[in-house]
C-alpha cells in the first residue's frame, strides 16, 4: 500500500514541478500587492490594479458571494455524489463517493497552492502566473473586482468561489468511468489534468483585469489585450458552459475510451440501485446550482436575480421537455428521465444565465431535455463508448447545446441583455447572432480539442504509474469492497 501512495506522491509532485517550470519563465512569484487579477464565471473581470482610493466591498455582495460559494460546495457533496452513487450498483456505491469527497478535497489543495494563481493572475493569453502561488497576498483587505466599476469583493470569497467551481468540475469526470478505474490512478489524472486542462481553459475564457480602468477605447484595448484568449474574442460563458461541463465531459468521454468498457456490460443488468438517491442528488444539484449561476454575477443586483430566474425556468422546463418526449418515445415516464432532464436543464442554461431573458431560457431548457435524450441513447451508441453515468450525453451535449444557444438568445432582439461596452457604459449597438454564433463555436471546439488532448495523454500517464483499472475480479466483486473495504448496506 505504502509503494502506490508513494508513487503517487511522486508523480504528483512531478507534475507540478513540470507545470511550475513550465511557466516559470514569465512568473515574479510573491507579487504582494493589495488587489489581484480575477475574473468569474460568465466574461469574468479579474481584480483590479492598484487604485488611488481603496474600494470597500459591499457587505451585502460579500454575504451573497459566501452564501453561493457554500450552495456551489453542496453540489458536489452531497449533491453530485449522491446523483452518481444512486445510478451506480449497490458494491460500487461507496467507490463514487469515496471519488467525490477525495477528488473535491485533493483540487481544493491544489487550487490554493498553484491554481488559483495559475487561473486568475495576469500572465499571458492562455496561463496565469505565479503572483498567488500559496495564496500569497491575499489578506482580508485583498479585493477581486465584478463587473461593475468601483465595486469589488474581498479575494478570498472570489478564490473560494472560483476554487468549488473547480473541484466540481473535476469530480464531474469519474461518472463517465465509474466501477472499474483505480483509485490511485484517478487521482494522478486528476492532478495533471487540472493541471494542464482545467486552468489554461478557466485563465483563457474567464480572465481579464476587470472593469475599473477602462475610461476609453484605448484603455478599454490595453486592458482587453491582458486578458485570457477565448475572453479577448469575445467568448460568452457566464458559468461554466465551456469551463466546467463540455471541460469535463469530454476528458471523462475520453477516459470511457481509454479505461474500456466495463464487465458484462449488455449482458448484466446494471440499472441504476437506487432511484431515490438519484432524486435526493439531482433536487441538492438543483438547489446549489442557484449559487453556481446567479453567483456567477458577483454581486447581489439585478444580473444575479435574471440568472437565478433562468435557472429555476431552464430547468423546470428540461425536466418537462425530458418526461414527456420519453413518454411519447417509451411509452412511460421515469423518474430517472425527470432527473436527468433537471441535470440537462441546469448544464444547458449555466453558459447563458445571465445574458438571456426567460423566455430564452425556457427555450434552452426545454431543448436541452430533450436533445439529451438522443444524447444518452443514439450519440452514445454512435460513439460505442461506455460512458457509465452519461457524462457526455448530458454535460456535454447540454453544455454545447447551451454555449451555442447563447449566441442567439442573448441578442436584445430575443429579449437578452446583449454586450455591455464599458466605454460608453451602455449596451454595445448591433449585436450580431451570426458573428457571436461563429465565437462561441470556436469556444467549444477549443475546450474540446484541449481538454481532449490533455486527458488523453493524462490517462496514459496514469496508466504507465498505476495501471487505470481494476483486476478483473476485483470489479466483480466490486469496488467498495476490494477498494476501501467497506460496504454501503449490511446485512
Amino acid at each position: 500500500m505504502s509503494t502506490w501512495i508513494n508513487k503517487l506522491l511522486v508523480s504528483g509532485l512531478l507534475a507540478i514541478i513540470v507545470c511550475v517550470a513550465g511557466i516559470a519563465s514569465t512568473s515574479p512569484v510573491y507579487a504582494q500587492a493589495a488587489t489581484t487579477a480575477s475574473a468569474p464565471a460568465a466574461t469574468a473581470p479579474a481584480a483590479p490594479a492598484a487604485a488611488p482610493v481603496a474600494i470597500v466591498p459591499n457587505k451585502g455582495d460579500t454575504a451573497w458571494m459566501l452564501v453561493c460559494t457554500a450552495l456551489v460546495l453542496l453540489m458536489t457533496l452531497p449533491g453530485l455524489a449522491l446523483f452518481y452513487g444512486g445510478l451506480t450498483r449497490s458494491k460500487n456505491v461507496l467507490s463514487i463517493l469515496m471519488q467525490c469527497m477525495v477528488v473535491f478535497s485533493l483540487i481544493i489543495v491544489l487550487w490554493s497552492i498553484y491554481g488559483y494563481s495559475l487561473a486568475f493572475t495576469e500572465g499571458n493569453a492562455f496561463i496565469g502566473k505565479f503572483d498567488r502561488l500559496f495564496l500569497a497576498g491575499l489578506n482580508p483587505d485583498a479585493v477581486a473586482a465584478t463587473f461593475s466599476k468601483g465595486v469589488a469583493i474581498p479575494e478570498y470569497v472570489f478564490m473560494a468561489f472560483q476554487g468549488v467551481f473547480a473541484t466540481i468540475t473535476c469530480c464531474l469526470i469519474v461518472g463517465a468511468f465509474a466501477e472499474r478505474a483505480k483509485f490511485s490512478a484517478i487521482l494522478l489524472f486528476m492532478i495533471l489534468w487540472f493541471t494542464f486542462a482545467y486552468l489554461p481553459i478557466a485563465h483563457m475564457v474567464w480572465f481579464w483585469p476587470g472593469p475599473d480602468d477602462i475610461k476609453d477605447a484605448a484603455s478599454l484595448e490595453a486592458m482587453s489585450a491582458k486578458a485570457g484568449w477565448l475572453f479577448q474574442k469575445g467568448v460568452l460563458d457566464f458559468a461554466g458552459g465551456t469551463v466546467v461541463h463540455i471541460n469535463a465531459a469530454i476528458a471523462g468521454l475520453v477516459g470511457s475510451f481509454v479505461i474500456g468498457k466495463r464487465l458484462g456490460l449488455g449482458k448484466e443488468s446494471m440499472k441504476p440501485h437506487n432511484m431515490v438517491h438519484v432524486m435526493t442528488g439531482a433536487a441538492l444539484l438543483w438547489f446549489g446550482w442557484f449559487g453556481f449561476n446567479a453567483g456567477s454575477a458577483l454581486e447581489a443586483n439585478g444580473t444575479a436575480a435574471l440568472a437565478f430566474a433562468n435557472t429555476l425556468l431552464a430547468t423546470a422546463a428540461a425536466v418537462l421537455g425530458w418526461t414527456f418526449a420519453e413518454w411519447l418515445l417509451k411509452g412511460k415516464p421515469s423518474l430517472l428521465g425527470a432527473a436527468s432532464g433537471c441535470v440537462a436543464g441546469l448544464v444547458g442554461i449555466t453558459p447563458a444565465a445571465g445574458f438571456v431573458g426567460p423566455m430564452g431560457a425556457l427555450a434552452i431548457g426545454g431543448a436541452a431535455g430533450v436533445v439529451c435524450i438522443w444524447g444518452v441513447s443514439g450519440l452514445k451508441k454512435i460513439f460505442g463508448s461506455d460512458d457509465s453515468l452519461d457524462v457526455f450525453g448530458i454535460h456535454g451535449v447540454a453544455g454545447i447545446l447551451g454555449a451555442l444557444l447563447t449566441a442567439a438568445f442573448a441578442s436584445p432582439s430575443l429579449g437578452g441583455t446583449g454586450v455591455y461596452d464599458y466605454v460608453t457604459n451602455a449596451v454595445t449597438p448591433g449585436y450580431s447572432i451570426v458573428d457571436q454564433f461563429l465565437i462561441q463555436g470556436q469556444s467549444v471546439l477549443v475546450t474540446l480539442v484541449w481538454s481532449g488532448v490533455v486527458a488523453y495523454v493524462a490517462f496514459k500517464i496514469a496508466d504507465l504509474v498505476f495501471g487505470l483499472r481494476v483486476p478483473e475480479d476485483q470489479e466483480r466483486e466490486g469496488l467498495d469492497i476490494t477498494s476501501h473495504g467497506e460496504s454501503a448496506y449490511e446485512s
